[in-house]
């Protein structure tokens, strides 16, 4: 089992085209035996310290393995709106690990 944890940056502005993305993303990680285990839109009253920008968005999801994230990010339905995320968001920060 995987996990993929991200920090989502979105250009301001730009949140509903962010929102219309993940609409037709988020369904299709179930088709490749994933889940969504948390995805988190945190006000500023969430930090309590740091000095990274905060992110608009925070997402915890699990795969099976490699195979089926990689499956997913390769996903025709999911690369036809990548226009969608490409013009919405600024940047993401990505980690992947195990569960400890």
């Amino acid at each position: 089992m995987i996990y993929i944890t991200q920090l989502i940056f979105v250009k301001e502005g730009k949140e509903e085209i962010f929102h219309e993305f993940e609409d037709h993303a988020i369904p299709l990680i179930e088709k490749y035996n994933g889940k969504l285990l948390y995805r988190v839109r945190p006000d500023a009253s969430s930090f309590i310290s740091g000095e990274a920008d905060k992110p608009y968005e925070i997402h915890l999801v699990t795969f099976p393995d490699e195979s089926d994230l990689l499956r997913y990010m390769k996903d025709d339905t999911r690369l036809n709106f990548i226009h969608l995320k490409n013009e919405s968001v600024r940047a993401v920060l990505m980690a992947k690990g195990d569960k400890m």
